[in-house]
């Protein structure tokens, strides 16, 4: 085993924990950037160019007749063949996060329609499924197996959300363990069908999966009720005969405690487990060979490679298997060095020999970090084209057009910002304060200057004064402004008080001003 680190050009944020890697042919792409795509590259895939420890993402381009595929992470990928001596295969990616933290119940199928030596066009189709749907999720696996001529994907485990019965709250934006049902989904006609196995007790989500023929085994991962990783080791078979197909669920011993970890193929029945945690921060050091041989699995520990000092220091860490025995790994940066980088990045590779291209087993593993609950700022959205043309981007000076500095500021266009110096909104712990919020902080309009958002339970707003400015178009300010909006309003002018004049009459030859009431005795006396 070779742990090299790796530089990344100016596009370093796009990678952020819950990414998945796809392995076409031997060319990896990444998926689930940070926020949504933008103009830079409306499709949010990119070609992961890795050469001489220099890591390159390069926008990837779309057919006209796509879907919009939005950037998911921690979903659930895999390979899928129609058959397995089919050479051509997709992947299909199901649930995830959105970058607006809410989760997906869709299935996509990415597909190459064109390939030439300088860039590959994607088809994203989007698969309607009926039957037993499965619940939107994160931290799941979906698997294919084969038998008898035909194929099924088998989905497992995973967190969601808590029914919305349920929720309070304090527990509003609270994740559950999914119900451990096994879902078998017909890729072809789009019809899922839910069992429930008696060997399953626990929900695991970020566990380790592993498919070979027609046999699913699930190694690991975290039950969220209990607040374990159990060292499970379950085996799932699949019979697809002309009629109804046939589960059955067996455990066996010999399994490993380890959630988050990343699964990696070396050879055609040989696997290699690196990274996970054994506990909630405590990073699994030990790397694990998985052979498959005659209907048996046997698992052992293997030699670990030189860890980094930054590596084992390093509280979390995450990444991706980039196919052919190799796997991406990052940890965070040194957040006290100014301009140091959020992520530092590593290629391990598990095997010196380049893995079989005749491999007819594939893999399947989570993101190798348990969710730190991260998910970045929620961004308005552009308008989506994925127009492209095949010339687009021809050229190697074309093609490598992504600039980080085309994205927008992302601390001040969303819910998930710091909108003042006292704002305590955390993405991780907030809850609904006001009945009006679903799943996002109401917000408020400053119309001071050039006008920001700021959070309505920051300023200390009563749900009735919000949903008074929410629905009229009085201005309004923020406790930052208030007082520099006082004080540029002038005064209004007030008038002086009118006092109706006093009617007075001057003596004939005298200077004195007579009263109304002096003048009614003189008009007497002189009458």
């Amino acid at each position: 085993m070779s742990l090299q680190m790796v530089t990344v050009g100016n596009n370093i944020t796009l990678i952020q924990p819950g990414f998945s890697l796809m392995n076409f042919d031997g060319q990896v792409f990444f998926f689930g950037q940070k926020g949504w795509p933008k103009r830079s590259c409306p499709t949010g895939v990119f070609h992961f160019d890795v050469k001489h420890n220099h890591l390159k993402l390069k926008p990837a381009v779309f057919s006209k007749d796509s879907c919009y595929l939005p950037p998911l992470r921690y979903p659930a990928t895999c390979a899928f063949k129609g058959s397995l001596e089919s050479e051509k295969y997709e992947y299909m990616i199901h649930g995830g996060k959105t970058p607006n933290n809410e989760l997906s119940d869709k299935i996509y199928v990415m597909s190459i329609v064109c390939k030439n030596n300088k860039k590959v066009t994607f088809r994203c189709t989007e698969k309607d499924l009926v039957g037993d749907v499965p619940e939107a999720r994160y931290g799941h696996s979906i698997d294919v197996v084969y038998s008898r001529g035909k194929s099924m994907g088998v989905l497992f485990g995973g967190r969601s959300y808590m029914p919305s019965a349920q929720r309070t709250t304090e527990r509003w934006n609270s994740v559950a363990d999914c119900l451990p049902h096994v879902f078998l989904v017909d890729f072809e006609f789009g019809c899922a069908t839910s069992y429930v196995l008696p060997e399953l007790q626990d929900g695991l989500s970020f566990h380790v999966s592993i498919a070979k023929n027609d046999t699913v085994y699930i190694l690991g991962g975290h039950s969220l009720a209990n607040n374990i990783r159990p060292a499970n080791l379950y085996r799932i078979r699949v019979d697809l005969p002309l009629g109804s197909p046939a589960v059955s669920c067996t455990v066996l011993p010999g399994g490993i405690s380890v959630s988050s970890a990343i699964l990696t193929q070396t050879n055609n029945d040989e696997f290699v487990i690196v990274g996970g945690y054994q506990l909630e921060n405590q990073k699994r050091m030990v790397c694990n060979v998985v052979s498959l041989e005659d209907s048996k699995i046997k698992i052992c520990e293997m030699e670990t490679p030189d860890w980094t000092p930054d590596i084992k220091h390093s509280k979390i860490w995450f990444g991706n298997n980039m196919g052919n025995g190799t796997v991406f790994l990052g940890i965070p940066g040194d957040n006290k060095q100014p301009g140091s980088d959020a992520f530092y990045f590593y290629v391990l590779k598990c095997s010196e020999d380049d893995a079989n291209e005749d491999q007819k087993t594939f893999t399947n593993s989570q993101t190798s970090t348990e969710d730190p609950g991260d998910s970045t700022p929620f961004e308005d959205s552009e308008e989506f084209c994925f127009s492209a043309e095949a010339t687009s981007f021809d050229g190697d000076d074309e093609f490598d057009t992504y600039n980080e500095d085309d994205e927008e500021d992302e601390s001040v266009t969303g819910y998930w910002i710091t909108c003042c110096p006292t704002c305590d909104v955390d993405i991780n712990t907030w809850v609904p304060f006001y009945s009006t919020e679903l799943n996002k902080p109401a917000m408020i309009y400053c119309s001071h200057g050039d006008g920001h958002w700021v959070h309505a339970q920051c300023m200390d707003l009563a749900e009735r004064t919000l949903i008074h400015l929410s629905e009229g178009s009085d201005k309004y300010y923020c406790n930052e402004h208030v007082q520099i909006a006082k004080a540029l309003q002038t005064p209004k002018r007030a008038l002086p008080l009118q006092k109706p004049p006093m009617k007075s009459v001057r003596k004939k030859g005298s200077g004195k001003v007579l009263t109304p009431a002096k003048k009614s005795f003189f008009r007497r006396l002189f009458d």
